[in-house]
């Protein structure tokens, strides 16, 4: 291990999570294969290997400093792009089944490419809009755990994912700047889409002290059958 690594290794064992050499190896290759295609696409602006362990990996493995992941089984990750918070949290928790959505046929081959590089099983890789995958049996009501990364407003991702979660579990949306605002006016797509504001948690993220913020929902009962609506139309008119 050099310096970043043995520093990532360590924050992570601050929170119990002691990862073995191939699981170090494993956030390496993932790091080239971003990095490698990212000359070809549009997958991130971070591409320094320092930032991207702690901006990227670390930063999506901070849900698990807030849920714990044994008790999760299943994982759906909406609007992936490059793969977080799922990949990297897959790497550390490899009895999750991972499903990840996205709407961009590109990135789904880039996250093909990644879990076939890494060895990764029980990964599902679809190319939809959540609107529509979330009316399909299967996905519906199903997850124990919903997550989504910097995709959109609270009022928004509440329709996005919540169709997702099976009654009983969770969504997490996880945020940047003080969601404060969003989440007050979120307050009626949660009542319609069934969630219930459990927790809202703020920290810090190590070395570069950016602000983060993870917000977590409960599921109290199914999605109502006219959510989510057709797709485009969640971020054109949200419940507000």
């Amino acid at each position: 291990m050099d310096t970043i690594q043995t520093d990532f290794h360590s924050l992570l064992l601050e929170h119990k999570i002691d990862l073995t050499p191939q699981q170090l190896d494993q956030f390496e290759t993932y790091f080239h294969e971003l990095v490698s295609w990212n000359e070809k696409m549009n997958l991130t602006g971070i591409t320094e290997r320092d930032q991207v362990y702690i901006k990227h990996f670390y930063d999506s493995i901070t849900l698990s400093f807030y849920i714990p992941m044994d008790e999760v089984q299943t994982l759906a990750d909406i609007g992936s792009g490059a793969g977080f918070p799922g990949i990297p949290l897959k790497i550390c928790f490899p009895h999750l089944k991972l499903t990840i959505i996205d709407s961009l046929n590109k990135r789904i081959h880039f996250l093909q490419n990644v879990v076939d590089k890494l060895g990764l099983s029980q990964v599902e890789l679809l190319h939809g809009r959540a609107e529509d995958l979330g009316r399909k049996e299967g996905f519906r009501d199903s997850f124990d755990l919903v997550t989504a990364r910097a995709v959109a407003r609270m009022a928004v991702l509440n329709e996005f994912c919540l169709p997702f979660v099976k009654t009983g579990g969770k969504f997490a949306a996880m945020k940047g700047s003080d969601p404060e605002e969003e989440v007050r006016e979120a307050k009626r797509s949660l009542s319609e889409l069934k969630g219930k504001l459990e927790s809202t948690h703020h920290f810090e993220l190590p070395m570069e002290n950016s602000d983060r913020h993870i917000i977590i929902v409960g599921k109290t009962a199914p999605t109502p059958k006219k959510y989510p609506r057709k797709a485009g139309t969640p971020l054109k008119q949200p419940i507000v």
